[in-house]
């Protein structure tokens, strides 16, 4: 992985994004639905892209949201809709777009009061919050949001009633739908103008602002918080939660300074990522630069990504920690300081997250429930609450209140990081403190996660990798233990394959956006072992990728001669 010269420096004049030729792009550029690229793609993270690759434009929205209209009226979906946005710049247009649509479907939408930006949990909140106790007219919602993207993207996410990421099936018949209304070019696409639409007795305004503050103090425990007077930074990274922070810190009397109230949709305040692109992600060293240089000015700090959904956190003792650490740290207090909490509640985690947390889980006497990338399969568990945590090594996490009762079932950035000042307040140590007591009982995981170039036929290889194309028997000097291409806890397919020895693994995974995949390793037995295994891992993706290549030319070379056959004995026969 290449590190740019520019990483981790303030953004130069000549990286920001031109607002107002990109949101010309959105209005001005029509999909051409016969190009892929330009097409209807739900990711782990909804649809995302650029209005200048024409992949996330007017007609996308449009096509989206009546999709969505009719998935609700299939469902019998009929309470009020949530809608909210984050700060990309994309964000306010694409927000009018689905309006206009939504209002046209008689949809009952529920925007935020004063037209503030709504962060990912927020919004989970709100329909969880609505929903308790129903059973018809349920809510639902949409985020519109590309998460920690860099400035010129556009996301937009759909969260059914409980509250979280929608299920494959669901995306996947709403891109199907959008789609076919790309092909006949919005024909039969309801609107109205967004003035309107604003004016529609089915467009209402929600207070998510109080309705997520007034309840935290059932998620966290702020009295000790309060109590212990500790200094508190956070910075919102100009993101959907930079109006919320002051006002928890009125609302629970807590010594907390926002450190950067820019609302800027260029984000020229963010330092530099490691590609050279700005990104608003708060566990990246790189990005968080002016934070971690902060760090001694307060107890402690932290921050969140774009729509609030991830957080980091920077100590005093350790700068800022790898999510990895803080995820461990947290499983690790959680569990003996919520007594409310179900003595079966399990431990919910990613397979490319560390085994610390496997190591951890198994000290509390816990159960571990490991699942694919994606937040989508914790949703069930922190609902009826047989998951206490959930939380991927990307940063995102969610838990549940402290009577064991569900919180939130997307990402929640904001409760996490105040979580981090409950441990700080009532154990007189910073999380860094605390992972450091961890390493010393369980070992000290060195990780990496690394990115290659892979073409579109080498991810579909890598996606469809059984574990007999793995032909080592070694890893880094260890006899491979097992050999995953499907999750424990779940059984669901992981979309690529992850390795594990005794001390140490790897998992290679293919992009859902981007031409690379995604390689994750881990080592208990310090740097050089780690680098060992990155390196005898690319030869094994490298081995299999050939062997599936070569299956694949072979399958297709087979099914060319049969068609040819075929194709001849028509002839005859004519």
């Amino acid at each position: 992985m290449n590190i740019s010269p520019r990483a981790g420096k303030p953004a130069d004049l000549s990286m920001l994004v031109n607002v107002p030729k990109l949101v010309t792009a959105y209005y001005t550029q029509v999909p051409d639905p016969s190009v892929q690229e330009q097409r209807v793609a739900f990711g782990t993270s909804g649809h995302r892209g650029s209005a200048f690759d024409t992949a996330f434009n007017e007609w996308h929205i449009l096509a989206i949201s009546q999709a969505i209209c009719l998935y609700r009226k299939q469902q019998k979906i009929d309470g009020p809709l949530f809608l909210g946005m984050d700060t990309h710049a994309l964000s306010e247009p694409a927000l009018a777009s689905a309006l206009e649509v939504l209002a046209a479907n008689g949809v009952n939408v529920m925007l935020a009061e004063g037209d503030d930006y709504t962060p990912t949990p927020a919004l989970s909140h709100a329909i969880l919050t609505y929903n308790r106790g129903r059973t018809t007219g349920l809510a639902d919602g949409i985020v519109i949001t590309p998460s920690h993207n860099p400035p010129h993207d556009g996301g937009f996410k759909y969260n059914p009633p409980h509250g979280g990421p929608a299920e494959s099936r669901v995306t996947g018949w709403i891109e199907a739908r959008a789609n076919k209304f790309l092909d006949a070019r919005l024909r039969a696409v309801k609107r109205m103008s967004v003035e309107k639409a604003l004016r529609a007795s089915t467009t209402h305004r929600h207070d998510y602002l109080n309705a997520y503050s007034t309840d935290l103090a059932h998620v966290i425990d702020m009295d000790t918080i309060r109590g212990a007077n500790i200094s508190l930074g956070v910075d919102p990274l100009g993101g959907a939660g930079i109006h919320y922070w002051e006002p928890i810190a009125e609302r629970y009397g807590l010594n907390l300074t926002v450190v950067n109230k820019a609302v800027d949709p260029t984000f020229r305040f963010m330092a530099v990522d490691w590609d050279g692109q700005i990104r608003m992600d708060p566990s990246s060293p790189y990005a968080m630069q002016r934070l971690i240089g902060m760090k001694d000015r307060f107890d402690l700090s932290f921050a969140c990504d774009t729509d609030h959904d991830r957080h980091g956190v920077v100590t005093r003792s350790a700068g800022l920690l790898p999510p990895n650490h803080y995820l461990s740290v947290a499983i690790f207090y959680l569990f003996q300081h919520r007594p409310q909490w179900r003595q079966q509640a399990s431990v919910g985690k990613t397979v490319v997250s560390s085994q610390m947390i496997d190591r951890v889980t198994a000290k509390l006497g816990r159960t571990l429930y490991e699942v694919p990338v994606g937040f989508k399969w914790f949703v069930e568990g922190l609902h009826d609450g047989s998951l206490g945590f959930a939380g991927e090594e990307s940063a995102g996490a969610s838990f549940v209140r402290l009577d064991g009762s569900v919180w939130t079932t997307d990402k929640d950035g904001i409760v996490p990081a105040l979580l981090s000042a409950e441990m700080t307040a009532r154990m007189g140590r910073d999380p860094g403190e605390l992972y450091r007591e961890l390493t010393r009982e369980f070992g000290e995981p060195a990780y990496d996660r690394v990115e290659a170039p892979a073409t579109p036929e080498q991810k579909a290889v890598l996606l469809r990798l059984s574990p007999q194309q793995i032909r080592r028997t070694e890893l880094a000097g260890e006899t491979i233990r097992t050999v995953l291409t499907q999750a424990p806890g779940n059984d669901a397919p992981i979309g690529g394959v992850k390795v594990i020895a005794q001390s140490g693994w790897f998992a290679a995974r293919p992009s859902g956006t981007e031409d690379i995949y995604k390689m994750y390793a881990e080592s208990f037995r310090g740097p050089d072992h780690l680098r060992r295994i990155l390196k005898e891992a690319q030869t094994v993706v490298n081995d299999a990728l050939a062997i599936g290549a070569s299956s694949e030319n072979g399958l297709k070379k087979e099914h060319d001669r049969l068609n040819k056959r075929a194709s001849g004995r028509v002839g005859t026969q004519a």
